[in-house]
Formats: structure tokens, sequence, C-alpha cells
């Protein structure tokens, strides 16, 4: 109702009554005091209808929405929330403009994502329309970056009404706690995983091999003195004497002779000559045996006509024709045909004959032999004796004949100052720290040992490991991808998916390795059953080992596995008390007096 009708309806209801009052003989103080209660009772009536007139947007309630998850949880880096909504009919103001914004409070601070606008029926605007009669419904997906501070938050909805030209909030309203950080346990998990170490090539028998060439003239098979104290053959009979005299560190494996006969002629004429020059090379080499006082076999092969070394030669020649001569070779196999269709290519015919041809007639003769290294004793009595003796790769691997740390550091210490511009003795001195838990030390290391060889995987991956640490899943992610290669590859692209969030990728670069990584990335995986296999099959399980069990325990309702895992983490790490008290994953049994009494 109108202000001004509403003065006019008490205003004439006032002279109406004091008219009536007076004619009855009334007093005119009665008359005044009866009017007060008319124009209260007016006033009253007047304010309800103009209330009914003007509407305010009703307050917002928890049971209007609706989270997922209902804890929130962290994925990765972040924390993804929906929020699914529902307006009530009757409380949607027709006029009004309301602004839904989503607030997650954790102590220090709190973030904010990004906002929703709704409006009445009778606004004029571009945000979404809600019926006053009959509601309406909204879904929100935001993510908030992660901060450890999250681990206990709170989500807030705030709600900013704007009507005409006021402005007001409605009171906020909690929708739900946060946040389960189970998946950041990463950060302690890589404590214990196999970070990268710089092997040693260390080989105790060498494959070694010694070739020479004898060379023949055209349809000849004999041994031409000017072949056989050719510079090649020389240097092959004086390692044959070589490997006879020092029997201890070379052992003759066999002399392979190769014999061939050039292409040109006929196959039944090639393939005697290609014999023949087979059977006097290998007596040659007999008599050489011999004479070096050495038993061994002699494996002699031949090829009559040898197409294979000629096409080689014809490939890597500057002849003109030569793709011509190629282009015959692929489109014939019958030895005839070939050298026929080659014949008949006189102007390179002649240069055939006289620079290609002439490199196929002949003997190879290698000799096998194997070269014999210290055994393990002999490394560990040179090492104490004077270790500037040993080779870089002896040194390395004198490293793994102990299991004493301290003996380890000591042997790669030892390496560094022999041998400085090796990358892995720097890097395998940071492993043995980063498996003390000296974490500044082993990244000393790791930078050193970049600083030398900045490609090696083995150093890619431990840098990225120090990065994981710190829960700098990016920064590590360069590092680890470059370094894949690595021995220790898969298990670090494992731990970095886990610290992604990818954890099905990280499960499966995990399958098989029984270690708590593997456990969790299961966990996350929500493979609960092969998780606690991994448990299990861990032969030096540590407080995390535990810690991960207790929570396998409270996903699983398993009151029993919950309690022990959490009694022993607790035992190794009192730490973990603490966190326990305050982890989502234990809200269900926080109230327990067995929970209370483990984490007192």
């Amino acid at each position: 109702m109108p202000a001004a009708r509403h003065l006019y309806f008490v205003n004439w209801i006032s002279k109406l009554n004091f008219v009536k009052v007076i004619k009855n003989g009334k007093t005119k103080s009665n008359s005044i005091s009866m009017l007060k209660k008319i124009y209260l009772l007016l006033t009253i009536a007047a304010t309800v209808v103009l209330g009914s007139c003007s509407s305010k947007m009703g307050d917002m309630k928890q049971e209007f929405f609706t989270v997922t998850p209902s804890i929130l949880e962290v994925i990765g880096s972040q924390v993804p929330v929906t929020i699914d909504g529902k307006f009530p009919a009757k409380v949607f103001d027709k006029k009004s403009v309301l602004t839904v914004t989503p607030v997650l409070k954790y102590n220090g601070g709190e973030a904010i994502a990004e906002s929703m606008t709704f409006q009445g029926s009778k606004v004029r605007g571009n945000d979404r329309t809600i019926s006053y009669e009959n509601g309406g419904t909204f879904k929100m997906k935001m993510t908030f970056d992660y901060v450890p501070e999250m681990e206990k938050s709170e989500l807030y909805l705030r709600f900013s009404v704007n009507r005409g030209k006021k402005t007001y909030t409605l009171p906020e309203v909690k929708v739900a706690d946060g946040c389960i950080a189970t998946s950041q346990l990463y950060c302690n998990t890589v404590k214990s995983a196999n970070i990268a170490i710089g092997e040693d090539a260390f080989q105790r028998v060498i494959k070694q091999a010694k070739e020479a060439n004898i060379m023949f003239l055209i349809q000849q098979t004999n041994l031409r003195s000017s072949e056989l104290n050719s510079t090649e053959m020389k240097e092959l009979t004086a390692a044959l004497a070589d490997v006879a005299q020092d029997y201890e560190n070379k052992v003759l494996e066999d002399i392979q002779v190769s014999a061939y006969a050039s292409p040109d002629g006929g196959y039944i004429l090639n393939d005697g000559i290609a014999t023949g020059r087979g059977d006097n090379a290998a007596k040659h080499m007999k008599n050489e045996m011999k004479k070096a006082k050495i038993d061994g076999f002699i494996d002699n092969r031949y090829t009559a006509e040898d197409w294979d070394g000629f096409q080689e030669l014809v490939s890597r020649s500057n002849l003109p024709d030569k793709e011509l001569i190629l282009r015959v070779l692929s489109m014939y196999t019958d030895p005839e045909e070939r050298e026929e269709q080659i014949k008949n290519i006189s102007s390179v015919y002649g240069e055939l004959a006289d620079e290609i041809l002439p490199k196929l007639r002949r003997a190879r003769i290698t000799l096998n032999y194997q070269l014999i290294g210290r055994s393990d004793d002999q490394i560990i009595e040179q090492y104490a004796a004077n270790p500037k003796e040993l080779t870089l790769e002896e040194i390395l691997y004198a490293s793994i004949l102990t299991d004493d740390a301290a003996k380890k550091e000591e042997i790669f210490k030892t390496a560094v100052k022999i041998y400085p511009n090796d990358y892995r003795a720097y890097n395998n001195l940071g492993v043995l720290a980063y498996k003390k838990g000296d974490y500044t030390t082993a990244k000393n290391y790791f930078n050193a040992a970049s600083k030398i060889d900045g490609s090696a995987p083995e150093v890619k991956v431990n840098l990225g490991y120090m990065e994981l640490l710190e829960g700098n899943a990016a920064a590590a992610e360069p590092y680890i991808t470059m370094g894949a290669d690595a021995k220790a590859g898969d298990e670090a692209l494992g731990n970095l998916y886990i610290a992604q969030g990818e954890y099905g990728r990280a499960a499966a670069k995990l399958r098989g390795n029984n270690s708590n990584s593997a456990a969790l990335a299961q966990l996350l995986n929500k493979d609960y059953s092969s998780s606690r296999s991994t448990l299990e099959s861990i032969k030096e399980p540590d407080a995390m080992t535990y810690y991960i069990k207790a929570v396998l325990g409270a996903r699983t309702a398993n009151v029993s596995l919950l309690y022990d895992g959490l009694k022993n983490a607790v035992k190794l790490d009192p730490s973990l008390a603490k966190k326990a008290a305050s982890d989502l994953e234990f809200f269900k049994y926080t109230q327990d007096a067995t929970f209370q009494n483990i984490i007192k």
C-alpha cells in the first residue's frame, strides 16, 4: 500500500471517529485516547501490508549444497571440488542478484575460487535466472592450488546480494572440511626410493680381436711374401705371441680365416680359388701358432663370389655409373646374369677391374682372444696397496665388494681424487648422503656431478628426486623425464606421476617394485588389495610403510590393520602421532580410546 494512501486513510478514520464521539456526548480526552488506539492498530496493519509488498533474499542453508568429495582431497598439487546447489522455492527474491563465492579457509590464509552469479525473474541481466516459485539448481567446479596448511581447512560459500541500489551479504555457509592429503606422502616415500647409481663398466673378461688381410693376385691362391710381411700381418703375429706369453691375463678363443674371390669369372672357378686361398692362409696361421707355442682352433670359411663386398665397395666409390651398377645388383640375383649385365656397362667396367675387384681377392684373418681382468681379491689387495694402479672402472667396481657404507664413501672419494673428471663417483657420494638423510650434502654432490656431465641420466634422476623431496613436482619433471633412460628411471617416473596425481600411470611404472612409493600409488589408485600385498612384501619396512598401512586400514574399515600400522608407525617416528591426530583419513576413529592411546 503506498504511503500517501495510508496517511489519507488514517486521517479520514480519525476525523470520522472524532465526530462520532462528540455527537455521543463523549469527552475530548476520551476521543483522543480512542484515536490513539485506532491509529496504533492502523499503523501496525499498514506496516504488515507494506512489508508484504517488499521482499528480501532468504538465508542460504547448508542442506542446499552437496560437495563432492564430501571431504576435500589433494590430487597432485590441487584440490578439485564440485558443488551441486539447489535453491528451494520461495527463497530467491525476484528482484535480487546473488553472487556465490567458494572460499577455502585455512590457518594463515584463504583461497578464493571463481564466483557464480544468479538473478531473480524480474531482473534484467545476463546471469542465470532462478525462479522464486520453483527454485533452481546449479553446479560449480573449481580447483584450489594446494598449500600444506590446507590439510586442516574448511570450505565456505559467501553470498553477496544486490537489490536495486542496495547491496548486502548473507551469512556464510560451511559446506565441507578439508583436506585429505595422503597423496603428499610421496615427499616421504621418495626418501626410501632406489635413486640412481653411476655404475662401473668393469668387465673381468673383455673380448678382443686383431685383424689382418692377405691380398691375392687375380685367380691366384699362393701367399706372397710381401703380404705376409705387411704391417697388418706383423701386428697380428705379435698379438698372437703376446697372448701365448701372457697366459694368465689373455686366453685365445680361436683364429678365423675368411677367404674370398672376386665375382668376375665363373662360379666353379671362383669356388676353387676361394677355397685355396682359405686353406693356404689357415696353413700359414697353424705354423705361426706352432712358433708361438700355443694351441687353438682355426675356423676356415670361404665365399666363392663376394657380391656383398662388391656392392659395399661400389656404394662407397666415386664411380660415375655406380647408381646404375647398384640398380643391376638389385634387379638380378643370378651371379652369371649379374656379371654379364655389369660387363655390358662398358664405360665403367675397366674402372671396376682396376679399383674394385682387386680389393675383393683376399683372406681376412681374425685373432679372437679374451683379456682377463683382476679377480675380486686382486682388486681389493691392489686398492689397499696402491689404488692409483687400478683403473677407474676397477675402483668403482671395488665399491660393490663391500656392504660398509663408510668404506664405500672412502672408495668413491678416492676415485674423485684419482679420476676427478668422471661424474659417477660424485653422483655416488650423493647417493650415500641421500640414504643417510643428509640431503644438503647429497644435492651438492649431484650438482658437482652435473657440472662434469650435465646430460648423465643418473644425475638428472637424482636432481629430480631432490625436487620431489621438497614437493616441487613441476621442477622435478624436466629432470626425471630427461633421465628416464637411467636404470632407476621407471621408478623415478612412478614417483613423479604420484606427485602429479596420475595414480594409474604411477602404479603401472612401479609394478613389481616392493616399495613405499608403489604401495602409495596403488592405494591412491584404489587398488587396495595390491597395496596391501606390496606393503607386506617390503623387506625393511619403515615408519612410512606402517603409516600407509594404517591409512589402508582406515579406507577398508580394517580396524586391526589401522591400529597395528599406526602403532608401529608412531613407534618408529613419534612425529607421526601429531600428523595422525589431524589426518582426515582417520576422522571416523579419532574419538576411539585405542586411537587416542596410540597418539597420546
